[in-house]
């Protein structure tokens, strides 16, 4: 095992613990509180095929709201603790607690992904690789100063690339690319994506732009619109429009979409697709059928931005089908040569194709402080944080 000295004092000495750093952790009570605070905790060393990340930058996904959050009511949350180690409060409603039974009274370190620089690794050759490089990582713990992860989970980012433009790597990308793999796998050539003027959308638009393949873009106010029009997305429509389903359903249309990948989950939004794929496939039919087209539509939800029930009309044929999609599960399903040059297509790409935009920074501690948790907690389009573990 091998490592270097940093301003923070980290000198690996085989045995022993060899720095501490404060780390953000979620913990659901028994009691029906939700307690996110910010613990000092040590840094262990690392195994043979294990790294340690000083962590620099870390963004707030909304994926990563779920675990940080816990179903808690956050619009009564509190600030408790002290300035040095602050606490947020909120109650858990008890329909919600039931839910949070397997994670009740553990303190769970938030974060899915993040980007830092290697100061110490295990004896693996391809551990020591990575000694003094900036990587991009997932692996969960990330909203910390420190993290050790395995060699494999990261993702060396080229000469140049920062921290910051690398700590967006995996979740959105990885995302983006997977819904178009998806596309492929399954059949279909064009595809819909709802929430579209999130930095997800803004990715999916380049990859689709580059690739060559039609894409329907779905959001809810005129100055998204105009944004993805900005950057040459060619089919947007506005859902807070009075004429909304008739242009989705001209948009299909022309691009022949039959599957949609939708974070909004719940309302009506994902019958609406599929309601308006079924009518593009019927003013084609060449004959009248009572069971409506035969050609499948698939919606995948891969977000809960809604949360209430999921709505289908009954004008959307027989030929369709409503599923959940995460990242995980389609990156533990592709083969390894499929996911390898996906992983290099976003490293050679991260500052085009896959950048990410922030509009706030804050440090571990801020991002505790109510007024920060009441933003990012919105999920807006346009405000996406970044924690700075070091700032």
């Amino acid at each position: 095992m091998a490592g270097n000295e940093t301003a923070e004092g980290w000198q690996s000495q085989s045995g022993a613990t060899t720095a501490e750093g404060w780390r953000i952790q979620s913990r659901a009570t028994s009691e029906g509180w939700l307690e996110i605070s910010l613990e000092r905790v040590a840094t262990p060393q690392p195994g043979p095929n294990d790294v340690v990340i000083r962590v620099e930058a870390a963004p707030i996904n909304p994926s990563d709201l779920g675990l940080l959050f816990g179903f808690a009511d956050m619009t009564r949350a509190e600030a408790t603790g002290t300035p040095e180690r602050p606490v947020v409060r909120a109650p858990i409603p008890e329909g919600a607690l039931r839910m949070l039974e397997g994670r009740l009274d553990e303190a769970m370190p938030v974060g899915n992904e993040g980007a830092g620089t290697v100061v110490a690794a295990g004896e693996a050759p391809e551990a020591q690789a990575l000694l003094g490089r900036t990587v991009a990582a997932v692996g969960g713990a990330m909203y910390s100063q420190y993290r050790v992860v395995p060699h494999f989970v990261c993702l060396p980012l080229h000469d140049g690339t920062t921290a910051e433009q690398g700590a967006s790597c995996f979740v959105n990308p990885l995302t983006a690319l997977g819904m178009v793999e998806t596309m492929r796998a399954e059949g279909h050539s064009a595809l819909v994506h709802t929430a579209a003027a999130s930095n997800l959308g803004q990715m999916l638009n380049r990859i689709c732009l580059a690739d060559d393949v039609e894409l329907v873009n779905v959001v809810r106010r005129t100055e998204q619109v105009e944004l993805l029009r900005g950057i040459g997305a060619r089919h947007v429509v506005n859902s807070g429009e009075p004429d909304f389903r008739a242009r989705l359903t001209d948009a299909i249309e022309a691009t022949g979409a039959t599957i949609a990948f939708d974070a909004t989950g719940g309302g009506r939004l994902a019958g609406q697709i599929l309601s308006c794929m079924e009518a593009a496939l019927i003013r084609k039919a060449s004959s009248y059928s009572r069971y409506g087209s035969t050609t499948h539509k698939q919606v995948y939800l891969y977000g809960r931005l809604d949360r209430s029930p999921t709505e289908l009309p009954f004008d959307m044929g027989f030929a369709w089908g409503v599923g959940g999609w995460l990242l995980t599960p389609f990156l533990q399903k592709i083969d390894p040569e499929t996911g390898a040059r996906l992983r290099r297509r976003v490293a050679d790409e991260i500052g085009t194709t896959f950048a990410s935009h922030y509009s706030r920074r804050v440090s571990l501690r801020e991002a505790l402080e109510l007024e920060h948790v009441a933003t990012y907690g919105r999920q807006a389009t346009g405000e996406k944080y970044l924690i700075e573990p070091w700032r």
